[in-house]
């Protein structure tokens, strides 16, 4: 397929799309309704401080760096990347002492022997199986749209079939019960669930591959936040041919009726938009890429035959969890506080099942803080600290939205007020809240409004057994001829990395390529040169 393409939304995945088909050949508009780029990873500054407000754990660094090879560029080329160390610091309970997690095997393996005294082996054990299944995920799983079985009777995968169904058959958190006593450790294990929108103890113990890359592999930093990466991208695209609309709100997709038979009932003709003055407008399209929540697209967006899910079948997605967010200018330094910080409460299960379950949360809950400030001092003004703080919660958007200077919903401000005041006895800064001198929160009513995100998701539908690989909704339409999905909601699934990859699946999708391969770099370059 050739001509002209629209994708639909500019975030991680719509960047990504645009980016390559545009480089492939295809007169490519991305529509974005609002100003910035970057859909969840927004941003945010006010008198000085400046704050990414959604994703902040820079992993998969091939992966990114990938795409921007694809592009004819690199992830060094484009942003400065710094490794963090520590990588994260934790807390393990009120009036437990910090501890400093640093990536690399050597220092690991020596953290675990000091949570757990003669866990040097299990944990190298652990590591090896988690990096083995982590090479074999990308290689042979996370480029597949699995438009095709061919890709999972390769022998490499058949000769792993035993262990894969023995990971597929418990969950995260059982699998490193297995393997080592101590509860800390377990949560260290389990806690990377929460990036896969789940909990550990409903996410497949398949997913322990995720240990690789925060415990083996390391954290990156970009310099300027993941904004810089949005506007890294944002450059690439642009360069690459594709014109970028923002302000500009899809209202449908349109198509025209097929006269053949088929399984696919109409072909893709333009998609219909709102721009910032009101005014109705349209672009014609052979390809339309809806890189936007999938209910959304779905239920709004697409005629009621033409959908590919119904809506009593995505009513039944497990939305992953909702996410009350507070952004902090906090005058003077942190020094307790490192770049990323995660606290644990000891009542581990409960925390997990009042988020997945939807009911309220405790006044101390498992949170997530980051001072970024700690590496990228422009980030805040002299002699101050930027502090941003996720609080998981129930994907509940009539939880509703929060605001500036304390005018959110007041279920929202009152988490973020215990959030803040948990950090505060735990980190021991006792004077953090009367230190705040900027503040703004964001809850699932945010999320729903600004994103169309399913019942306020932050992150999109969960990776559980039933959501993930060939089971999660596939990046082409089976009723709409050049109809494509990319994002979150849809093949390989959450975080940046995923998204980035979902756009190179649909790119082998427009080709025509149904194998579970990557695109070949040689083969861009050669062609673009």
């Amino acid at each position: 397929m050739s001509g002209r393409a629209v994708v639909v939304g500019g975030g991680f995945s719509g960047l990504a799309t645009a980016g390559l088909l545009a480089r492939d050949g295809h007169r490519v508009t991305l529509l974005e309704q609002h100003d910035d780029l970057g859909g969840r990873s927004g941003r945010w500054s006010a008198e000085g401080f400046r704050f990414d407000t959604g994703p902040s754990w820079y992993l998969m660094p091939e992966v990114i760096d990938r795409w921007f090879r694809l592009m004819g560029t690199s992830a060094a080329r484009e942003l400065e990347l710094t490794r963090l160390d520590p990588a994260y610091r934790v807390w393990f309970g009120p009036g437990s002492a910090a501890v400093d997690v640093r990536s690399g095997r050597e220092h690991a393996l020596r953290l675990f022997e000091e949570l757990e005294p003669g866990s040097t082996a299990r944990a190298a054990r652990y590591l090896d199986s988690a990096a083995e299944t982590y090479d074999l995920a990308t290689r042979r799983f996370l480029y597949d749209g699995f438009a095709s079985p061919r890709g999972l009777l390769r022998p490499e995968v058949l000769q792993n079939l035993p262990k894969l169904a023995r990971l597929l058959g418990t969950s995260l958190h059982d699998g490193a019960a297995s393997a080592f006593r101590d509860p800390r450790i377990h949560q260290l294990l389990g806690y990377p669930a929460v990036f896969l929108g789940t909990t550990p103890y409903r996410a497949p113990g398949l997913y322990h591959l995720m240990s690789h890359l925060d415990l083996d592999d390391g954290v990156l930093y970009p310099r300027g936040g993941f904004a810089a990466l949005v506007d890294a991208m944002e450059r690439v695209v642009r360069a690459a041919g594709a014109e970028i609309r923002t302000g500009a709100t899809v209202t449908a997709i349109e198509t025209r009726r097929m006269r053949q038979r088929g399984p696919s009932r109409a072909r893709v003709d333009a998609v219909a938009y709102r721009d910032r003055a009101g005014t109705s407008r349209r672009v014609g399209a052979e390809i339309v890429v809806a890189a936007a929540d999938l209910h959304h697209v779905q239920q709004q967006l697409l005629e009621p035959g033409l959908r590919d899910w119904s809506g009593k079948r995505l009513g039944r997605t497990d939305p992953g969890p909702g996410a009350v967010l507070l952004c902090a200018g906090i005058e003077g330094e942190l020094p307790e506080l490192a770049h990323h910080n995660l606290l644990f409460t000891p009542d581990w299960r409960d925390n997990f099942s009042r988020i997945s379950g939807g009911r309220p949360l405790q006044a101390e809950t498992s949170i997530y803080a980051s001072k970024t400030s700690a590496t990228d001092p422009g980030a805040a003004r002299d002699g101050h600290e930027n502090l941003f703080v996720l609080v998981p919660s129930p994907a509940r958007s009539e939880h509703g939205p929060g605001a500036g200077d304390r005018g959110g919903d007041p279920a929202i401000e009152a988490v973020a007020d215990r959030a803040l005041a948990q950090l505060s006895r735990w980190s021991g800064v006792p004077d953090l809240a009367d230190r705040v001198v900027v503040r703004r929160t964001w809850g699932p009513g945010d999320f729903a409004r600004d994103l169309n995100a399913f019942r306020g998701s932050a992150l999109g539908p969960a990776h559980t057994l039933a959501q993930s690989a060939f089971f999660r909704p596939g990046n082409r339409s089976s009723r709409v001829l050049g109809l494509f999905f990319a994002g979150a909601s849809v093949r390989p699934g959450i975080g940046v990395p995923m998204c980035m990859i979902s756009a190179e699946i649909v790119l082998k999708a427009v080709r025509g390529d149904v194998s579970g391969d990557p695109v070949p770099l040689d083969e861009k370059r050669e062609a673009h040169a």
